[in-house]
């Protein structure tokens, strides 16, 4: 690897860090400390779809319903989800997020948006035109 390529890597390497430390903040405040990648995105499928039934979030992971319905139990529990009945049909529930829900859906996003903040507070106007230039560059 050329040095330019290796003082590349370690800036993005430092970029990595900076962004997991903003998504380990994020969770530290909603109080979670033990959530797993596979659980977040189904948090994320949930808050992507906002009207979303167990048939259909079982159909859109391409789980069993039981097993989606353990999934939706254990983030009851956690806080994380509540089931609403539908005013059309009572046999309906939908899965919401809760607020803490929505953050931990949120948090790659809020994340990012932390990393900007830290990037946005280091550089100034032009440095910050050249460096979305140069990003735009990125295929």
């Amino acid at each position: 690897m050329t040095a330019k390529k290796e003082h590349l890597f370690i800036v993005f390497k430092n970029l990595i860090k900076i962004k997991s430390e903003c998504s380990c903040e994020i969770f530290s405040e909603c109080g979670v400390s033990d959530i797993t990648v596979k659980q977040i995105g189904y948090l994320k499928v949930i808050d992507e779809h906002g009207e979303v039934t167990f048939s259909r979030l079982a159909k859109i992971t391409r789980n069993s319903k039981p097993t989606i319905t353990e999934m939706v139990n254990r983030f009851v529990r956690m806080e994380y989800v509540y089931r609403e009945k539908s005013s059309e049909d009572g046999r309906i529930f939908y899965i919401r997020l809760t607020e803490k829900g929505q953050r931990l859906a949120r948090a790659e996003e809020s994340a990012l948006l932390r990393v900007i903040e830290k990037m946005a507070d280091s550089l100034d106007e032009k440095e910050i035109e050249t460096l979305i230039k140069l990003l735009e560059k990125v295929r």
